[in-house]
């Protein structure tokens, strides 16, 4: 009987960075993954020869000395990253309709102050206070800024709402709403997402903003040969459907074949609700299952991504958000009729002819209800399944509109169009494995912050959680919840050492410790 030291459920970025964090400390890894493609929402496909990025479109804070940089850089990768910076002057811009102005997201806080003064002349006041809410708040956070510290010292920031923060500095509602207008970076609510969630992600892209060359599946293939020069092993096609414990511990992750995968401990990147859904022990309660189960999540999207004319339309070296009206947090609240009520558009282009694009990203909210008439079926690229012609009627139909809209924006944007590919809810469902597809997982409140920090431990001393849902989403955030899943293995202290390439303090004894 083979067994590991560690099993990794799922091989999303959470998965992959604790194989390598482990990997390196000399454990003997063991990922699963259900699909052909690892990497989660760092897959890419391809069509007419163009790379879309199925979710991951740029990152912030890889600048040298910035928290991302510093966890490639250690997790083996940095170097081996083709990306390219953003516009410094305009990472992202933000629109809308009826008003010819694009207001613009500026790297770093001086150059965002700057570029918003030019249109906001008498906000100089907010501009700054806004600024240092955001600095004051992700000191809150010492893993963010990967040091030890006092779990203590963010409480005092959790229960801050965002839109509430914002109008209380600035009664300027063009400006409140062009703050607030990349919130489908976090898929903000209204009087509901905490200040903390908006800081912690904007911070991020204000100190930097990259995208990725050929797409950010290389972040997912380069862990993947960290893991595996070290004698981890990924193994593809392997969906767990059963993890036993017995006895007190976790045993083993079955598949759905009925392969067994026996290991000291566990680690879980799926969703909590769907780990507490295969776990079968007694150790964890119905109160705690239905508690995981029960906490909403975010609001799912419609992707189209377009391959686009040669010659036809220009790249622009930043990412738009428009909005149909004035008002940056009404995306969510849209019917048939008047969907979509924004959204964000990204550009990709060919090294060999970078003045102009070759694929274009259109991204829009979507409720999984839109799609829940066929939620019967399942479609990825194993396991092909035609959803039906009233399903492929629906995409085109919906297609359509999202077009219509972002081209009155964007003109040309239409005619430059030669083929589209859609992903709905139904999409990112199968292919991420999440029950509606939702965007970033639970949907956090600044009324009950703590309903949705979860610890990395579960009742199976074992078995532990990584991914978006311990504490932030994207990039960084994943990749720092890894950091805290290890560091329950290896120890907070000794691991932070390790990242910042200090001598190390002891580790933690590789033999169970639970």
């Amino acid at each position: 009987m083979k067994e590991y030291d560690v099993v990794i459920v799922g091989s999303g970025l959470g998965g992959l960075a604790c194989g390598v964090i482990l990997a390196k400390e000399g454990y003997k890894v063991c990922i699963l993954e259900k699909n052909k493609q690892i990497g989660g929402t760092l897959q890419t496909f391809v069509r007419k020869k163009v790379i879309f990025d199925s979710g991951v479109h740029y990152v912030g804070a890889l600048d040298e000395g910035q928290t991302l940089n510093k966890l490639f850089r250690y997790l083996g990768i940095m170097d081996k990253l083709k990306i390219h910076k953003l516009d410094e002057d305009c990472f992202d811009g933000i629109m809308f309709e009826g008003d010819p102005k694009t207001y613009r997201h500026a790297q770093g806080y001086d150059r965002f102050i700057k570029n918003l003064l030019d249109d906001f002349p008498d906000e100089e006041a907010a501009l700054h206070k806004y600024c240092d809410t955001l600095k004051f708040i992700c000191e809150k956070f010492p893993l963010y800024n990967l040091r030890n510290g006092d779990y203590f010292d963010k409480l005092s920031v959790l229960e801050w709402d965002t839109r509430t923060f914002i109008e209380s500095i600035t009664t300027n509602k063009r400006l409140q709403n062009v703050l607030a207008g990349s919130t489908m970076l976090y898929a903000g609510m209204p009087y509901q997402t905490p200040l903390y969630v908006h800081a912690l992600v904007l911070n991020s892209y204000i100190l930097s903003s990259y995208r990725f060359k050929e797409g950010g599946s290389q972040i997912a293939r380069h862990l993947a040969r960290e893991i595996t020069s070290r004698g981890g092993e990924i193994i593809k096609y392997a969906r767990v459907s059963l993890l036993k414990e017995e006895d007190g511990l976790l045993q083993y992750a079955q598949t759905e074949d009925g392969q067994r995968y026996y290991g000291k401990r566990f680690i879980s990147n799926l969703h909590p609700a769907k780990t507490m859904e295969i776990t079968e022990s007694d150790l964890i309660k119905k109160a705690y299952r239905n508690r995981l189960s029960g906490i909403e999540n975010s609001i799912s999207s419609f992707y189209l991504n377009a391959v686009v004319k040669k010659d036809t339309f220009p790249y622009v070296n930043s990412n738009y958000y428009y909005f149909t009206n004035d008002d940056a947090w009404s995306m969510v609240e849209y019917t048939p009729g008047n969907w979509p009520r924004g959204l964000a558009i990204f550009y990709s282009r060919s090294e060999k002819n970078p003045a102009y694009c070759n694929g274009v990203t259109l991204m829009t909210y979507m409720h999984y209800n839109d799609v829940k008439k066929w939620e019967n079926t399942y479609n990825i690229e194993s396991k092909e399944q035609f959803r039906g012609d009233d399903y492929e009627a629906f995409k085109q139909a919906w297609a359509e509109k999202l077009i219509d809209a972002a081209d009155k924006r964007f003109p040309g944007l239409k005619d430059a169009i030669e083929s589209y590919y859609v992903a709905t809810p139904l999409t990112f469902r199968d292919y991420v494995g999440t029950d509606d597809g939702n965007l970033y997982g639970y949907l956090k409140d600044y009324r009950d912050p703590m309903k949705t920090l979860l610890s990395p431990r579960t009742k199976v001393p074992n078995l532990y959680l990584t991914g978006q849902n311990l504490n932030l989403h994207g990039v960084m955030g994943v990749t720092v919840s890894a950091v805290l899943t290890c560091s329950e293995i290896l120890g907070l202290d000794y691991l932070i050492g390790r990242i910042h390439g200090e001598a190390p303090v002891p580790s933690a004894e590789k033999e169970m410790k639970i």
